[in-house]
């Protein structure tokens, strides 16, 4: 009779929904992954399965493992040390990332990228071996040293355009071609060819130049660190963290936004990566809520680009500022707290505002999570902690620092795993064999990751080395210092307009990290000539803004454009919110290259700094009003004028335009009212 057993219908229930749970689960991810194809070249991979997946991991785990201790131990000759690196960069490189998008055949390598990663890596390996001999010879080089060069240059140059994309590859082309026709002017085409090989590939004013010194040296270390902070499920941590703070208020999805994706934007150092991340669970809530798509991608988009200037790790460019401008690392983490406050301010103020005017509510108390419970797994936060601490009081040097944060965060993972094994098998020590593997698996993977997410930084960083040497080997820096300087007349804030529209078009797809290196090779140095006046430190962080702000800037906004397909809306309009949105960003670098008080630089006492910090904050909630068009009811024209010059008025440093900027802000609002009062009781 047992064969005929009676089913259980509330069991057949749970089934049914579990079944149904785990289908949207898999649409869900097969939508991000989409997504990511679309907008990300870094997801843009092949298919390994099996052996050779498995033998794959085990070489970009090896390569962490190699980044690692050659960063800590290495006293290798410096050319030496970074041909190796790009070599097998070149390798993982070739194995990861296919020739076109779409490439569906799995475990399968064309013959020709074999040979392209035979012969690039060979190059690398080549300078590497004879990398003494090579320097001794200087202009006296062999063709076979040109020609071992060229193929390293285009085989680079090839795997960027697979990573990376086609704008950084638009701007080293230029400048190659510029290259050449300016050397051409002196030398036959032959000499001129083996010039440009030898400054590219064999000097330290191309390839081998700053950018891939810095990431070599500190990137990536900081980009595995990354990887296993992401396994401990920090980002899962801030999301509720987030939710716990802000779900419940009106329009809470929206602002659990603004605060999840600032703070995992801050470790990931990826806009587009982060949007389709924590979007593809903040975006979906903020549509339910009833935000528009275009708005919800905006708000998700301009967050999670704004991670990348949140302090104190910046997308790990905080370190990288130190690096590039001799200023301690503390110094630059206090600079950029104000900025960044006011970046998120405005956005924050602008859903809020946005909220009102759809009258909409939060998220049930009893569907968040309890703040008590978050507070139990604060200990995830310890390796950031304790890698800023190390940093700033300069304990241990930047690779140091960040190695020992690794193991800080391989430390704070045990006891989630220990207890999941434990829980989830029958005995204890079952549960402890189990724990010891999954503790195996997290570390493998984190290595995995780290090298994976190393590819497209390193190979970014290694063509900004081209552009640097381009602009170098021609003077084109001094060129291009007197063209802006002519066109400005000698007037900063025109000279500021053409470096934001130059950081604009270089910034354009590159990640967070190289981003910033071609910056400050390329257009800091412009700002900062006595002709035009910048403080240095005003300069980097000018030209790291408006690189980081090219992701959600039209008509390339890829961050935007990763919001808007998970939100299924318009891409145009979604970065048009986006930058609405993130104000900001566009206003703030003026202020503090004209005044670097905002950036904390001379100012005489405390009293100063915080007549700056509260009257900012003031002066972003007027222009973020105004640019939403709502303060207790829908601002008209005049009024929005108003308030953008009252608020620019309060964010500019100093007692006139702090008092003038109050008096019409202050003004605006008791009006706006009144109005709404009038309005209601009509």
């Amino acid at each position: 009779m047992g064969l005929f057993k009676k089913k259980d219908p509330i069991v057949e229930v749970e089934k049914a929904l579990d079944h149904e749970v785990h289908e949207m689960e898999h649409d869900i991810q097969a939508d991000v992954d989409a997504v990511m194809k679309k907008y990300d070249r870094e997801s843009n991979t092949r298919i390994w399965e099996g052996a050779p997946k498995i033998a794959l991991q085990v070489l970009m785990s090896a390569f962490s493992i190699y980044c690692i201790l050659m960063t800590l131990f290495s006293k290798a000759l410096p050319e030496r040390r970074l041909s190796l690196f790009l070599g097998f960069i070149i390798i993982i490189g070739y194995l990861v990332y296919p020739a076109r998008k779409g490439a569906a055949r799995v475990n399968h390598v064309p013959w020709y990228d074999w040979l392209l990663m035979v012969l690039g890596a060979g190059s690398f390996f080549y300078f590497a071996i004879n990398a003494f001999s090579i320097i001794q010879l200087a202009t006296k080089l062999q063709p076979v040293h040109i020609i071992v060069g060229a193929i390293g240059i285009v085989v680079l140059i090839e795997l960027c355009r697979r990573c990376v994309g086609l704008p950084i590859l638009c701007v080293a082309g230029v400048l190659l071609v510029y290259t050449f026709v300016n050397l051409m002017g002196t030398n036959t085409l032959q000499m001129t060819f083996y010039q440009v090989i030898r400054t590219m590939f064999y000097t330290t004013n191309g390839i081998f130049g700053g950018p891939i010194n810095v990431c070599a040296k500190f990137i990536v270390v900081f980009i595995i660190f990354g990887a296993f902070l992401e396994r401990t499920g920090i980002a899962n941590f801030f999301i509720s963290l987030a939710n716990a703070v802000a779900g419940a208020a009106p329009g809470g999805p929206a602002k659990v936004a603004v605060i999840s994706s600032a703070l995992c934007g801050m470790v990931s150092g990826s806009s587009v990566g982060n949007t389709v991340t924590t979007g593809s669970v903040t975006i979906p809530m903020m549509k339910k809520t009833g935000y528009k798509g275009e708005f919800a991608g905006a708000v998700e988009a301009a967050a999670s680009t704004g991670g990348q200037i949140m302090p104190p790790i910046m997308g790990a460019a905080a370190f990288l500022m130190a690096e590039f401008t001799g200023e301690p690392y503390s110094q630059i983490a206090v600079r950029a707290i104000l900025p960044a406050v006011l970046y998120f301010t405005g956005i924050y103020i602008a859903v809020h505002l946005e909220a009102k005017k759809l009258g909409l509510k939060g998220i049930p108390k009893d569907q968040l999570p309890k703040l008590g419970q978050l507070v139990k797994r604060i200990y995830l936060l310890f390796p950031l902690v304790l890698l800023v601490v190390l940093v700033s009081t300069n304990t241990y040097t930047m690779a140091y620092s960040a190695a020992l944060a690794i193991v800080a965060t391989i430390v704070v993972s045990l006891p989630d795993i220990i207890l999941d094994g434990v829980h989830n098998s029958p005995s204890a020590g079952i549960g402890m064999q189990r724990s010891l593997g999954d503790l195996g698996a997290m570390i493998f993977n984190s290595l995995e990751g780290g090298a994976k997410g190393s590819i497209t930084v390193a190979v970014a960083c290694g063509v900004a080395g081209i552009i640097s040497g381009c602009i170098t080997v021609t003077g084109l820096a001094s060129k291009l210092l007197s063209a802006i300087v002519s066109l400005s007349g000698g007037h900063m804030m025109i000279a500021l307009v053409l470096t934001m529209l130059c950081c604009i078009v270089l910034g354009m797809g590159v990640p967070t990290t190289a981003n910033y290196c071609i910056m400050a090779a390329t257009c800091a140095p412009i700002l900062m000539d006595p002709s035009i006046g910048v403080t240095k430190m005003a300069a980097h962080f000018f030209v790291f803004y408006f690189g980081i702000v090219a992701d959600i800037t039209p008509p390339v906004a890829l961050a935007a454009y990763a919001g808007s397909a998970i939100a299924k809306a318009d891409p145009m309009k979604t970065g048009i919110n986006a930058t609405k949105l993130a104000i900001a960003a566009f206003i703030v670098p003026y202020i503090f290259a004209v005044s670097p008080q905002m950036l904390f630089i001379d100012v005489g006492s405390s009293f100063e700094v915080v007549q700056i910090c509260i009257t900012a904050l003031l002066g972003i909630f007027g222009v973020a009003a105004a640019f939403n068009g709502f303060l207790y009811c829908r601002i008209n024209p005049l009024f929005r004028i108003l308030l953008i010059a009252g608020g620019l008025g309060m964010l500019i440093p100093g007692a006139v335009t702090d008092i003038a900027g109050l008096v019409v802000v202050v003004g605006v609002v008791l009006a706006q009212r009144a109005l709404a009062k009038k309005a209601a009781a009509a």
